[in-house]
């Protein structure tokens, strides 16, 4: 699999919380090809099953979210103006002067207004209720093809930053999904230790409800759940944070199963994937906090992916921590 033009494929699709829909049906196309039994739930999670043929094998669940952080319509003022609501939590400092698209009953595109510097000296990070959008027509206008409710994302794009490194929006966490996609890949024609199951997952960036919903439908024994945490960059601490290229980040936390944990750690020393340990002494803020209490409990660790610029339109990953991730799933899966 070509994770390069997959992650661009499914980041170039509009997906916050609540309103997955579009990327669902891409995702969900890229995993028919490995799995049975593929579908797109009423609130927009994708699920699939990849059998052991082992009748007495257990259940993995591999588990990434679908959905991205955005914005959502709250507002049409008189003058026109569009004001918005945060879904899940984008940061805000970066959203003055930004091309959006509305995703109104046609897309409709917009600006962040801002003032400018010789009118307002000083522009502190707004909240959500000093945002408006400007779509440059009247109220009566907007409301034909806008309503209360309809999902707001940032205009950006796919851009090789280098041979390996990339920038794109909503790689929280389109490339977790890759990470999957290409470790099922790999793992075709290979014996396997679980039966696996797979939830591309929406809305954990508002509350992981969808990981709540799919740890009661699909009752795995263990899960692993592949998200994005903290990069390294200039302003940033060395002990919060990891550089980008150094592989895969595997969790330890109070919320997480310590013996999986030990056994991913294993499995990438004796196979030389490239990793690091991530801490985190409470919850993860990951879908893995609500599979793990999910009915009796679900044993869980979390494998994630250093990215910079987290929650803004120019996330950055290196494709090769998307491989090792990919691997590590891999090594744990195969008997």
């Amino acid at each position: 699999m070509d994770i390069k033009s997959v992650l661009k494929d499914l980041t170039g699709c509009a997906g916050v919380s609540g309103d997955e829909f579009s990327v669902s049906e891409k995702a969900a196309e890229y995993l028919r090809k490995y799995a049975e039994n593929v579908s797109v739930d009423k609130f927009g999670s994708v699920t699939g099953f990849i059998p052991s043929g082992n009748p007495d094998a257990k259940t993995l669940l591999l588990d990434a979210h679908i959905d991205q952080v955005g914005l959502i319509v709250t507002y049409i003022a008189e003058n026109g103006f569009v004001g918005v609501g945060a879904c899940g939590s984008p940061d805000l400092k970066t959203l003055l002067a930004q091309s959006v698209t509305i995703h109104g009953k046609k897309d409709i595109l917009g600006v962040v207004s801002t003032l400018p510097p010789h009118v307002k000296k000083e522009t502190p990070v707004p909240e959500t209720d000093d945002i408006f959008i400007d779509i440059g027509l009247s109220k009566e206008k907007a409301e034909e093809c806008i309503s209360l409710g309809d999902r707001i994302t940032v205009n950006s794009k796919f851009r090789e930053l280098s041979d390996k490194i990339v920038s794109a929006p909503a790689i929280d966490d389109r490339s977790g999904v890759c990470a999957i996609l290409s470790a099922i890949e790999k793992l075709k024609g290979k014996k396997l230790k679980y039966n696996i199951a797979v939830c591309f997952s929406c809305r954990e960036e508002t509350g992981e409800s969808g990981a709540k919903m799919n740890g009661y439908k699909l009752s795995p024994d263990l899960a692993i759940v592949v998200d994005v945490s903290f990069g390294n960059t200039p302003d940033s601490s060395p002990k919060d944070t990891a550089k980008l290229g150094n592989g895969v980040m595997i969790g330890f936390s109070a919320s997480l199963d310590k013996e999986m944990s030990n056994t991913l750690c294993s499995l990438a020393k004796s196979f030389d994937i490239p990793y690091t340990r991530e801490i985190m002494p409470g919850t993860t803020g990951t879908n893995a906090d609500a599979l793990g209490i999910c009915k009796s409990g679900i044993r869980c660790c979390t494998l994630s992916m250093p990215i910079r610029y987290m929650h803004t339109p120019v996330e950055t990953i290196d494709l090769r921590d998307i491989d090792s991730t990919a691997a590590l799933i891999c090594k744990f899966s195969e008997e």
